[in-house]
């Protein structure tokens, strides 16, 4: 008598009492199914906007910069040039070149066919801005790298 007892009472306060975990982990969940999709014009527009600001500081450029490395793509071009713009307004060459080595490296992961393509669509960009490529910098190549063993 007293097992049943005890088993019926641990079922009762099974479906009366819940764990505070178990109503917040329903909460978030009801919560976040309302989110709504961006597309990828939307997205694109957004980041174009975020570089075209008139007010855009270094620390801000960096800040979207690193925000678009961890979404782990490639950006599109109308992007990358608005980018490299707000570089060029802040007077930041540097980050500018190492944006592009940063967007040369991913491409390359991906293929050997999406850098030459993003070359070629921010070519005037570069030219109006007058900013270098890493290839033509020389950054390509190591300045100081030993000749490999393999090689002698």
């Amino acid at each position: 008598m007293a097992l049943l007892f005890r088993s019926t009472l641990i079922q009762s306060l099974a479906k009366t009492t819940r764990p505070m975990w178990m109503s917040m982990a329903s909460t978030a969940r009801r919560n976040m199914s309302s989110h709504n999709k961006e597309t990828d014009a939307e997205f694109d527009q957004r980041w174009k906007a975020y570089f075209e600001r008139p007010n855009i500081d270094g620390w801000d450029i960096r800040q979207g910069i690193n925000h678009m490395n961890r979404l782990d793509l490639i950006p599109e071009p109308d992007i990358i040039s608005a980018c490299l713009k707000a570089c060029r307004r802040v007077n930041d060459h540097s980050l500018a070149v190492r944006y592009l080595e940063a967007i040369r490296y991913k491409s390359n992961t991906v293929s050997n066919n999406v850098w030459p393509w993003i070359l070629q669509e921010i070519r005037p960009t570069l030219n109006q801005l007058g900013l270098s490529t890493p290839e033509e910098l020389g950054y390509d190549k190591p300045e100081l790298a030993l000749k490999s063993v393999d090689d002698m």
